[in-house]
């Protein structure tokens, strides 16, 4: 495995870590952070052509990785899918929740397919996700870690209303279960990336990747879009040694834009 350039190596040996969403983008730079730190990865998305491309490339670095579809809508296909990969390796440590999905809409603009598609794949699937992990974690008698990918919404969410009312719920549900399930052993905290340089950026129309990379650095106190490694790290901080006395917190990755600037100039 590359070595990672942040942390020591061998900083999550032992741990076997689950990533939705881990096919692409961040969730993959999530994947290739905690492997180059020793753990044994469970990838987990809908396109497992894009799940198997991306295991491929985890294993040609060294890495030990199942590659699993899930559809983390379905409560039973995230328990089954976290049973599959406590069966593969033999236990199951921390769950990184970066699936999602959204759209750039106005609020008016949002039809109610559209608003519960996106409420069901980022609150509803990060739920399912988190309470089978937590599920299996307590069967086996073992501690764990939670840990959810969510936006930089603190102020609204101007072009987003459905992913920032989501991502919100995800937030309040992070507090929550870190009180429920301190006593459990299991630690529940989140990340908030601002507005980051990673392959997700293609799913927009031109115009409006044009406008992030060229008008939205402006608003950004670092004038600058972040990058997927900015993300893993964070991640792994949280997932290592180095977390275990943080739970119930959201910790954001993005250039100071909460404090001051927009989140998209409108």
């Amino acid at each position: 495995m590359r070595p990672s350039e942040v942390f020591r190596p061998g900083l999550l040996d032992d741990q076997v870590v689950l990533v939705t969403g881990g096919g692409s983008g961040i969730g993959l730079a999530i994947a290739h952070e905690c492997a180059a730190l020793g753990a044994r990865v469970v990838i987990g998305g809908r396109k497992e052509d894009r799940l198997e491309a991306a295991a491929q490339a985890l294993r040609a670095e060294g890495a030990q990785v199942l590659a699993a579809a899930v559809d983390i809508r379905d409560p039973d296909a995230c328990r089954a899918w976290v049973a599959a990969g406590r069966e593969h390796f033999g236990a199951v440590d921390v769950l990184v929740n970066n699936a999602g999905g959204q759209f750039p809409a106005a609020a008016l603009d949002i039809d109610p397919k559209g608003w519960r598609a996106v409420i069901d794949t980022n609150l509803n699937g990060t739920w399912f996700m988190s309470r089978a992990f937590a599920q299996q974690v307590l069967a086996d008698g073992r501690e764990g870690r939670v840990i959810s990918i969510v936006a930089n919404m603190w102020r609204g969410f101007p072009g987003m209303a459905h992913t920032g009312a989501a991502r919100a719920g995800v937030v309040n549900l992070t507090r929550t279960l870190a009180l429920e399930w301190a006593t459990k052993g299991i630690l529940v905290n989140a990340v908030a990336p601002g507005v980051i340089r990673s392959s997700g950026l293609d799913t927009y129309p031109e115009p409006v990747r044009a406008l992030i990379e060229t008008e939205v650095p402006q608003h950004i106190p670092l004038r600058r879009l972040g990058t997927m490694q900015d993300v893993a790290w964070a991640v792994a901080y949280l997932a290592g040694p180095s977390g275990r006395y943080i739970t119930g917190e959201t910790l954001c990755v993005d250039g100071g834009q909460q404090h001051w600037g927009t989140v998209f100039p409108v």
